[in-house]
């Protein structure tokens, strides 16, 4: 019984990352549908955030009453500024870059998050990487791999296999949008980095304010009211903006709100206790693997080789980090136990006066062999 309790608690982390990758891909799709109804990206992160906020305040207020520990100033400094890299700044300049370059530059951008989480974590010394150890070597290939699979998955197209329940697609891919591709793929990539560099944060905030449902709805509160100021400065003349009605824009705020920033940032921050921030974002390419099968069998699309063998190096990349990191998971439960291993007792044994006659030094047993 306590050996399937220990592997059920092992399987969580895997599991809740898989989950948020699901989640992930259903926003995707849901996103999409509302950029092409017009959305305004200013808009779309200040609702999705404001319905975080609102969900999530009455959990955090009731759950998190006897843990939550005392705001700081540098608490709420770090706090501010997740509000500000992700629901602003890296929501917005990655839906922004999206209108100046193609669908298929902003993907292959997307999976650099991976590995520059990695590099600030090796930087900033919340990854451990010793070249000595293969463990290390791991994680490092395994990130590449991965970010590689989804670069194939992207760009890499090869002949389309002939699945009975998809048809094929006489829908050009419009490049209309991508008028400044530099612009673009810039203001995609900084969008990420802002991605990248809040993973960063949430995982050294959560060491001194490990309450997670009320850093979730902080988080979420300062990102609308951020988000707020900024699209009244940019859109002060287009309050037609704001305007709700029940449509796939007011679905995609809902779900953007409820999965995509209040429960990722609730199971991430979880997850980032134990796992680090690292583990977490070496499952984002995973998503594009889900979109691929989800769009085979509900949109009936193609699919090529190009996406096939992406997401077979995908997974062999997550493999060997999920390899990686489990070793190291070993090695400082192994170093736990060696420092709480208790020494044993040293009693001194008094000698008789014959042994001091022979000449014999006082001895001494450990406690195991004392009588």
């Amino acid at each position: 019984m306590f050996m399937e309790s220990n592997f059920a608690n092992k399987l969580k982390p895997y599991v809740g990352v898989i989950l948020l990758q699901f989640g992930s891909a259903g926003f995707a799709i849901v996103a999409k549908a509302a950029l092409n109804e017009g959305t305004s990206h200013y808009t779309f992160a200040v609702y999705r955030n404001a319905i975080a906020a609102l969900l999530f305040a009455p959990f955090a207020l009731f759950l998190d009453r006897k843990t939550r520990p005392r705001m700081t100033f540098t608490i709420f400094l770090k706090i501010m500024l997740l509000g500000l890299l992700d629901p602003v700044f890296g929501q917005n300049l990655f839906y922004a870059g999206m209108n100046y370059t193609s669908a298929t530059v902003t993907s292959a951008m997307c999976n650099l998050i991976p590995a520059l989480t990695f590099l600030l974590a090796w930087i900033l010394r919340l990854e451990k990487v010793n070249f000595k150890r293969i463990s290390s070597h791991a994680k490092i290939w395994g990130t590449v791999v991965t970010v590689g699979g989804a670069m194939i998955m992207t760009l890499i197209k090869g002949p389309v296999l002939g699945l009975p329940w998809t048809h094929e697609s006489h829908s050009a891919n419009s490049a209309s949008s991508a008028n400044d591709p530099v612009k673009g793929a810039l203001m995609v990539g900084a969008g990420c980095l802002g991605y990248s560099l809040f993973y960063i944060l949430q995982a050294n905030t959560l060491k001194s304010y490990p309450a997670g449902l009320s850093l979730t709805a902080l988080i979420c509160t300062f990102g609308s009211l951020q988000g707020t100021v900024l699209t009244f400065m940019v859109e002060r003349d287009n309050t037609a903006i704001w305007a709700l009605g029940w449509n796939a824009k007011l679905l995609a705020y809902v779900y953007g709100g409820i999965v995509s920033s209040g429960i990722t940032y609730y199971v991430s921050g979880v997850i980032m206790k134990e796992k680090g921030p690292v583990f977490v974002t070496a499952f984002n390419p995973l998503s594009m693997v889900i979109v691929a099968v989800l769009s085979s069998f509900i949109l009936a699309e193609q699919m090529d080789v190009g996406k096939l063998f992406g997401a077979v190096v995908i997974v062999i990349g997550l493999y060997l980090v999920i390899w990686g990191k489990s070793k190291d998971q070993k090695e400082v439960e192994l170093s736990t136990l060696q420092q709480h291993k208790p020494e044993a007792s040293i009693l001194p044994i008094k000698t008789s006066e014959a042994d001091k006659v022979n000449g014999s030094q006082t001895t001494t047993i450990t406690g195991s062999n004392a009588v």
